[in-house]
């Protein structure tokens, strides 16, 4: 589906549970074709990675951001498309991550409110962080700053997960990518 060999990054930031993952499969299934190369950072799986000793202080989840922020770019670079699923909770650094990139850089804003994060809660991270259980969590003790003007905005608490990766993949055919 893919036009050409150039590489990119689609970076998906919102807070936990938005569903930031879940699109970047789909998408990833939608712009997988023959010869396709695509690979996906998910912020849970390069942590345990890149992120050894890191904890959730800012300092720390800036530096998470931007060791995920510096394979996203070797790898477009190199023509991979890159989908990033990460937290990525400060507005400076993931701005600072944008200006980096040599290649493009498509911010994706996965918005869903708070309350229906609290109301879906399947792995019950939510429940723990009200009581106190986690500290530093993003969006309850920790602040999650917006993106000011993403790309594309998803609103996946009113969008399905088929409506929210059509709208990645039509910003990408407007931008000939696909």
């Amino acid at each position: 589906m893919l036009h050409n060999d150039r590489g990119f990054t689609l970076w998906l930031t919102g807070l936990p549970g938005a569903g930031k993952s879940t699109l970047a499969k789909a998408a990833r299934d939608d712009l997988m074709g023959p010869g396709g190369r695509i690979e996906i950072l998910d912020g849970d799986e390069v942590r345990t990675k890149l992120g050894q000793g890191l904890g959730f202080s800012k300092k720390d989840r800036d530096t998470s951001v931007r060791r995920i922020g510096f394979v996203a770019r070797l790898l477009s670079c190199n023509g991979v498309v890159v989908i990033v699923a990460a937290i990525s909770p400060y507005r400076d650094v993931r701005d600072e991550v944008r200006r980096d990139h040599e290649g493009t850089f498509v911010e994706v804003f996965v918005d869903c409110p708070l309350q229906e994060l609290i109301r879906r809660d399947t792995k019950g991270l939510y429940a723990k962080a009200l009581r106190g259980e986690i500290p530093h969590f993003t969006g309850v003790s920790d602040p999650y700053e917006s993106p000011l003007s993403p790309d594309i905005h998803i609103r996946s608490d009113v969008e399905t997960v088929a409506e929210s990766r059509a709208k990645i993949v039509q910003w990408l055919k407007r931008h000939g990518f696909v």
